[in-house]
């Protein structure tokens, strides 16, 4: 019978020679990180990581961070205490130079269950949300134009997660704004997974920040909702969106993955999109094939 043993496992696993001046020099900041392994998804190449305060730059949290050594993300595992780089470049970030200083063992409950989402065709049910002016509003009232929705909740410290999302519908917002017509038919709905702390009034500032309107946006084509726990979760559900609050760290913080989706105007989904590799240009085209079709 074979026991695993507590381990020290050291990369990079490959060490190169040279001169440092023949190297490009590093960008973007830097910053020391150190916790436990979670969960680990080698098809993202990403890792769940219960960690420590990185000093200066966020408190200790939960975070899926993506793992840039391609050996590593096939090593570790949940449960492995690691110590690791934190590169934050821009809009990017992940992890780097990782240290496995205990290997643990793997625990299938630990994670978030990926749901498993709509399919093509399915029809969205009339879901009930509260926008940010307080106002209740409800699926159904879209029908008719194309809606394209994603998640985030405001406190999200990564710039490639709920920052991400945001900017691109920001994006998705000003080219849709350039043609009148496509600009009728389409609405746009970013959805909070933080309604505790997401009220109608923090989504009202940080929806302003992001169409860059501030006090002066009136949210008519644009809308960010928020509701109650039981009634984001409804959504989030069936959308295929995971997450939860993670309490062990003290710090009042969300594990998530990220969902974004197009519903035709007959109110049925017409594409998903899972993670952060979207681009906008994407969903401007997937908005006019199904704003097209509705009037055919």
């Amino acid at each position: 019978m074979f026991q695993r043993r507590a381990t020290l496992v050291l990369v990079p696993l490959l060490f190169f020679t040279g001169s440092i001046a023949c190297r490009k020099p590093p960008t973007g900041q830097r910053y020391d990180l150190s916790g436990k392994v979670i969960a680990v998804d080698k098809t993202t190449k990403t890792a769940t990581i219960a960690h420590e305060d990185i000093k200066g730059f966020m408190p200790a949290m939960t975070m899926e961070f993506r793992v840039k050594d391609e050996a590593m993300i096939q090593i570790i595992g949940p449960g492995d205490r690691i110590s690791a780089t934190l590169v934050v470049d821009g809009i990017n970030s992940w992890i780097e130079n990782v240290i496995v200083t205990k290997e643990g063992v793997p625990d299938p409950n630990s994670s978030p269950a990926q749901g498993t989402g709509p399919k093509p065709g399915d029809e969205v049910p009339d879901f009930v949300l509260t926008n940010q002016d307080g106002k209740r509003i409800q699926f159904n009232q879209y029908r008719g134009k194309a809606l394209a929705l994603t998640f985030v909740y405001t406190r999200c410290p990564l710039p490639e997660y709920c920052t991400l999302m945001s900017n691109n519908f920001h994006l998705i917002e000003v080219e849709l704004q350039k043609q009148s017509d496509l600009y009728d038919k389409t609405h746009l709905l970013t959805v909070t997974i933080d309604p505790e702390y997401d009220t109608p009034a923090v989504l009202r500032s940080y929806g302003g920040g992001h169409t860059e309107r501030y006090e002066a946006e009136k949210f008519d084509h644009w809308e960010f909702a928020t509701g109650t726990p039981d009634e984001v979760r409804g959504v989030a559900n069936f959308f295929g969106m995971r997450y939860f609050h993670n309490a062990d760290t003290g710090v009042d913080e969300i594990v998530h993955s990220l969902v974004t989706a197009v519903v035709g105007p007959d109110g049925r989904v017409f594409k998903l999109y899972r993670e952060n590799q979207w681009k906008p240009e994407e969903i401007l085209a997937d908005l006019k094939t199904v704003s097209s079709v509705a009037n055919h």
